[in-house]
């Protein structure tokens, strides 16, 4: 009957000293408000009840925990923004075209022709596409009639295929003409050698001509 009674008697202390644990964990508890509402000891662990059972401060909703709720709510997964293709890239474009004076031009002329204006049809053709920067149009002429003579005659058939580039719709400030008169022949020393003729104005067709260079860009995909 002693031992019972001293047995009760040490189960209550024992109950009594868990509950004022409890208290007295309460008591040092502290609360965070960035956190999730839960009443936390000065240890940062959330405070439990004898059953435990997570105490809450009553301040705000209660934000799910593994340790009093089981579960948590999963943290929305920021979406990835899909990378945008990258921009198609620019290539440099230098082409040269030789025109020669006789496709453009009659022979000591400096007006275009129908095969000549054809021609530069052509030419404007493979324009398309092409970010223009510039066109240098540069006429030439052969050995025959002065070097004065032959200087203007060259800066005409410059000026002329410019003319011709304006009318169909390159902008002015696009096309810069030069004359280089007979001074860049492009036949050889002594190979159409001889008085003017037929056969030697025809040996020297390729030093009348007309050379285009085009500075661009074009997209390349």
């Amino acid at each position: 009957m002693t031992y019972s009674l001293i047995k009760k008697q040490m189960g209550l202390a024992v109950s009594c000293a868990l509950a004022l644990g409890v208290v007295s964990g309460m008591a040092r508890a502290d609360t965070n408000p960035a956190d999730t509402g839960y009443l936390t000891d000065q240890r940062g662990t959330v405070a439990r009840s004898g059953f435990g059972l997570c105490w809450h401060t009553g301040f705000g909703p209660a934000v799910p925990t593994p340790e009093c709720d089981g579960t948590v709510v999963p943290t929305p997964i920021a979406a990835v923004a899909e990378p945008t293709p990258a921009a198609a890239a620019t290539k440099p474009v230098v082409e040269r075209v030789t025109l020669d004076a006789d496709a453009l031009f009659d022979f000591d002329k400096a007006v275009l022709r129908p095969a000549g204006r054809a021609t530069l049809d052509d030419f404007l053709g493979k324009l398309k596409g092409i970010d223009l920067e510039v066109i240098t149009a540069v006429g030439h002429a052969d050995r025959f009639g002065s070097e004065a003579y032959n200087q203007r005659l060259s800066e005409q058939r410059a000026a002329a295929v410019k003319t011709y580039l304006v009318s169909k719709g390159i902008e002015p400030n696009r096309i810069q003409t030069e004359g280089k008169g007979e001074m860049q022949p492009v036949t050889k020393a002594g190979e159409c050698s001889g008085a003017k003729s037929a056969k030697v104005i025809a040996c020297l067709q390729p030093d009348r001509r007309v050379n285009i260079e085009v500075i661009g860009s074009q997209i390349v995909r």
